[in-house]
């Protein structure tokens, strides 16, 4: 009897974007904005609230973000108004302003207990890790939207990073100043991001009434 061999039956898995929307995602409202911080000022998570009003302010990749060092951030008895910092994925360097509001919610979450002898900013409470990992970033970010009646699967931690340079791009439509500011080696690569060609092609269009 000849032993007939049979194509291997490999089970079919599911696409890991099944059910989710994939894309650029949204950025932040101001008033959206305000929402999560009053949220999480209320909430008193000080360690959030520096997270958060940090990553608005820095518009820095999830990556650069969540690995940024006390040190860099602290001088004295003080927060930096602007920070320097290598990127990544550019290995450029890349420069942002840090404003009143989120010095004083790094000031406060860096004199916390839970912070004293903590070399990174936003440390790990896992002992394998010095710091909180992008992955847990982006959970953060779900629930902070999710906390405001926002759909989660429409927002990510890009929300963040395009939260600040949309709203100065749509106030200044200096794109130059926003790539600077978001460290794209490009400004075609700026275009992209923002989706300039089409806000302002709609921006046009609703002025126009024949």
């Amino acid at each position: 009897m000849s032993n007939i061999q049979l194509p291997a039956v490999n089970p079919k898995r599911c696409a890991w974007n099944k059910g989710r929307i994939v894309g650029q995602k949204r950025p932040l409202l101001p008033k959206q904005v305000w929402a999560i911080r009053a949220r999480l000022e209320l909430a008193g998570n000080l360690r959030d609230l520096a997270l958060f009003n940090l990553a608005i302010d820095s518009k820095l990749r999830g990556c650069d973000l969540v690995c940024l060092n006390v040190a860099g951030l602290i001088v004295g008895d003080g927060v930096r108004d602007r920070v320097s910092v290598i990127q990544s994925k550019t290995k450029r360097p890349v420069q942002f302003e840090v404003s009143e509001n989120t010095r004083e919610s790094i000031w406060d979450w860096a004199s916390s207990p839970e912070m004293r002898g903590c070399a990174f900013l936003f440390p790990s409470r896992l002992h394998d890790r010095p710091h909180i990992s992008t992955r847990q970033y982006a959970r953060l970010v779900r629930d902070w939207v999710s906390a405001i009646g926002l759909d989660p699967s429409g927002y990510g931690t890009h929300s963040l990073r395009r939260t600040k340079a949309a709203q100065i791009y749509r106030k200044t439509g200096n794109l130059r100043a926003v790539q600077l500011l978001l460290g794209h080696t490009k400004v075609d690569s700026t275009v992209r991001y923002l989706g300039v060609e089409l806000e302002d092609a709609l921006s046009i269009a609703e002025k126009i009434d024949i």
